[in-house]
C-alpha cells in the first residue's frame, strides 16, 4: 500500500492478469469514482474522505491510465463500461453507486443502461455527453480536426499545462503532490497512447450514446459546474432531459475539477442524492 500526506492510500492488484491501482476506504453502500484525463484516481483525494462515513468508497485508475495496465480490446465507452463491471466482479462489489466525471461519465451511463441490476444510482459530472451540443472551441477543434492524438502523444506538457489552467478557477493550483501524481503518469508514452485510443473510441461512439441514456432507469444526478470551460451546462441540461426521472444540480462558480477544489460542496450534494434521508451540509 502507498501512503502519502494529502493523497489517497492506494494498493495494486492483478485483475485478469493486469495491474490495477485502486483506493478503498470507508464503510457502507459502495460508491465507485471514475476519473477522466490527464488526472488519476487522486483527483478524488479531497472528496473520498468526506464520503467514507456513509459509503465504501472505491476509486480506480482506469485500465491504461495512471498506474493501471491497459487491457486488450477497444477503448470506447461501451468497452470501458464492461471493464467497470469486471472490476466490480473482481473486488466483490455486487451493486454500487457510480460517479463518473469527464471521460468517466459516458461509461458510467452505459454501465447503468446495460447492467441495471448492478448500478443503484448514478452521478455524471462535467462530461461530453452530446456531440452536437456546445463545447469549448478547443474541444470542438480537436474533435473536428482529429488533432487529439497528435497533441496528446507529442506535446504532453502543453496538454497538461492547458488542463491545469482551464480545469480550475484563475489563481487556483493543484497541490504539488497531486500534480506530481498526475504528471508522472500522464508523461508516460504508453499512458498517452491509450488515452488517444480512448479519445478515438469515444468520438466514434458519441452519436449513438443517447440511445443508452434513454435506457437508464436508476436514479440519476447530472451535477455540473456552471464555469466548466470545456463542457458547459447545456451538456448537463440535455442529459437531464434525456434520462427519465433524473435530477439536475448546477454548482455556481464550479469548474471542471470541482471534486477537488470544491470537495465539501460536491460531497454535500452527492450525499444528499445518495443518502437522501439524511442532511449532509458539510460547508
Amino acid at each position: 500500500m502507498t501512503s502519502l500526506p494529502g493523497l489517497l492510500d492506494t494498493s495494486v492488484e492483478r485483475v485478469e492478469g493486469r495491474r490495477v491501482r485502486f483506493a478503498r476506504r470507508g464503510t457502507g453502500s459502495p460508491l465507485v469514482l471514475l476519473h477522466g484525463y490527464p488526472e488519476t484516481l487522486q483527483i478524488f483525494s479531497a472528496l473520498a474522505p468526506l464520503m467514507e462515513a456513509t459509503h465504501e468508497v472505491w476509486a480506480f485508475d482506469w485500465p491504461g491510465m495512471g498506474d493501471s495496465e491497459a487491457w486488450s480490446g477497444g477503448a470506447s465507452p461501451v468497452q470501458m463500461a464492461e471493464r467497470i463491471v469486471r472490476l466490480m466482479d473482481h473486488f466483490g462489489i455486487e451493486r454500487t453507486i457510480l460517479l463518473g466525471m469527464d471521460m468517466g461519465g459516458q461509461p458510467a451511463l452505459v454501465a447503468a443502461a446495460q447492467w441495471p441490476d448492478r448500478i443503484d444510482r448514478l452521478v455524471v459530472m462535467n462530461s461530453l455527453v452530446f456531440g452536437d451540443e456546445s463545447t469549448s472551441w478547443e474541444i470542438r477543434l480537436l474533435r473536428e480536426r482529429g488533432w487529439n492524438r497528435i497533441l496528446i502523444e507529442n506535446f504532453p506538457r502543453a496538454v497538461f499545462y492547458r488542463a491545469e489552467r482551464t480545469f480550475l478557477p484563475s489563481g487556483c493550483r493543484l497541490e504539488r503532490r497531486i500534480r506530481d501524481d498526475f504528471w508522472s503518469r500522464f508523461r508516460r508514452p504508453v499512458v498517452r497512447s491509450y488515452i488517444s485510443r480512448m479519445c478515438a473510441g469515444y468520438q466514434a461512439l458519441l452519436p449513438k450514446l443517447p440511445e443508452y441514456y434513454e435506457r437508464v432507469r436508476c436514479p440519476t444526478l447530472a451535477l455540473w459546474g456552471d464555469r466548466d470551460k470545456h463542457f458547459p451546462v447545456i451538456q448537463g441540461t440535455c442529459l437531464h432531459q434525456a434520462v427519465a426521472g433524473s435530477e439536475l444540480s448546477i454548482v455556481p462558480h464550479g469548474h471542471h475539477w470541482m471534486v477537488w477544489n470544491r470537495a465539501e460542496e460536491i460531497a454535500s450534494r452527492v450525499l444528499a442524492f445518495s443518502v437522501p434521508t439524511v442532511s449532509h451540509d458539510l460547508r
